[in-house]
């Protein structure tokens, strides 16, 4: 079966929906969100409690730019994962989105354990 545009984004939006109805971030564990454009992956710590980005990073800020977009998904979670625990954050829920876990999501993750966060 072919899916066209609209079918594809009704079945993310489904999916994305469903993922965050079991996840929710607090002070204390923060919900560890991640975003996948084209070019990019940015990676946010959200306390859903009171509605606030704690921190966020972006593999656009990391300045080799000569590797592949997994490589530097990894890098982005190493430092969101040392930028977290600089502000005494260690546990936090992962939150893949409508995305599926594996590529450069399942590499920001693997790079952020590898930090430190624990998931």
């Amino acid at each position: 079966m072919i899916m066209d545009n609209k079918h594809k984004r009704q079945v993310r939006a489904r999916r994305h929906k469903r993922a965050r109805s079991k996840i929710s971030g607090t002070s204390k564990r923060p919900r560890l969100s991640v975003f996948r454009s084209n070019k990019h992956i940015y990676l946010q710590l959200i306390d859903d409690e009171k509605g606030k980005t704690l921190l966020g990073f972006s593999d656009a800020a990391l300045k080799d730019k000569k590797r592949k977009k997994t490589e530097k998904a990894r890098e982005a979670g190493k430092e969101l994962a040392e930028r977290a625990s600089a502000k005494k954050i260690s546990n936090v829920v992962f939150d893949k989105g409508e995305y599926k876990y594996h590529g450069r999501i399942k590499e920001a993750a693997e790079g952020a354990r590898e930090g430190g966060l624990k998931f």
